[in-house]
């Protein structure tokens, strides 16, 4: 209930986040607003040589922990690859979930089919993803995930679960939803299975170009920076009402943190006034600035 108060505006990176937010929180629908995030897509591109689906493999990148679905996939890997022989998965990330997966790679004896290649860096993602036809999450809950955008803009088939704002992140011909079960999930891999024939992974990363871009993304958070920095100001005193209708103790103790907070303000201000502090010059753009000087450099 603090945040109702004390938020001018908010971003969240789905439509579904931005519902959970206004329910919990308190806060007015029309302070919230979806922004999603976005990829590089001149860091994540596909192989320049197209694979060859004589041998389907899967990748898997994700902390090997419970909210990721870790013990989904232990379940889902070994019936896979016992209905799909040219079927080969590459598992990348580490976690306390990875003791189980070995375990089954070895009940199953699936160590020539399961390659379990531990923490991988970020800087290393892309040559791991391009390694594969389909990306598979298996994620429980998820506000957005940006591990699909990555493999998507490389041009892989994603097979997710269908929780939290996951299916707002790709279009349906990019993407194969599934009910975070096993049998479902593997039902949603032979679809994704029987798909891969009319996937180009060039034209799959033209289209991850398109829809998430840092530069859109960058555009939009500075209109709710600059709606944010607009609001009306609400002094102490207006404030601490309120703080006191967010409960018997916790209302009373959000008031004392503020008190203390302000009279730090004012000690601080009293020691540094703020109007001896040299302002950061404004110098616009970095493009702009940049073509000023090269303009300058010419002229010379």
């Amino acid at each position: 209930m603090l945040g109702q108060w004390d938020i001018d505006q908010a971003i969240c990176v789905s439509h579904t986040s931005k519902e959970n937010t206004v329910l919990r929180s308190g806060i007015s629908p029309e302070k919230v607003f979806m922004v999603p995030n976005a990829v590089d897509t001149a860091m994540f591109t596909p192989s320049p040589k197209r694979l060859n689906c004589d041998e389907i493999v899967i990748v898997v990148v994700s902390r090997l922990v419970y909210r990721k679905g870790a013990d989904l996939l232990v379940e889902v890997i070994p019936e896979v690859c016992r209905l799909f022989p040219k079927v080969r998965f590459i598992v990348g990330g580490d976690g306390p979930k990875r003791v189980r997966l070995e375990e089954m790679r070895e009940k199953f004896s699936l160590q020539d089919r399961v390659e379990m290649l531990g923490a991988v860096p970020h800087a290393q993602v892309r040559s791991v993803l391009i390694s594969g036809h389909i990306f598979l999450n298996s994620s429980l809950t998820e506000a957005f995930c940006i591990a699909i955008l990555e493999a998507a803009s490389c041009g892989l088939l994603t097979v997710s679960t269908r929780v939290g704002g996951v299916p707002e992140v790709l279009p349906d011909d990019m993407i194969v939803l599934a009910e975070p079960a096993p049998g479902d999930m593997v039902r949603a891999v032979k679809k994704a299975i029987d798909m891969l024939p009319g996937i180009d992974p060039q034209i799959m990363h033209l289209r991850m170009k398109e829809l998430y871009s840092w530069d859109d993304v960058a555009k939009r958070t500075e209109i709710v920076y600059d709606r944010a920095m607009e609001s009306p100001t609400t002094n102490l005193l207006d404030r601490l009402p309120r703080y006191l209708t967010c409960g018997s103790w916790a209302g009373k103790l959000f008031c004392l943190v503020m008190i203390i907070n302000y009279l730090l303000w004012r000690l601080l201000e009293f020691l540094q006034p703020a109007v001896g502090i040299e302002e950061v010059p404004d110098i616009g753009p970095l493009h702009a600035h940049l073509g000023s000087r090269n303009d300058e450099a010419q002229e010379k």
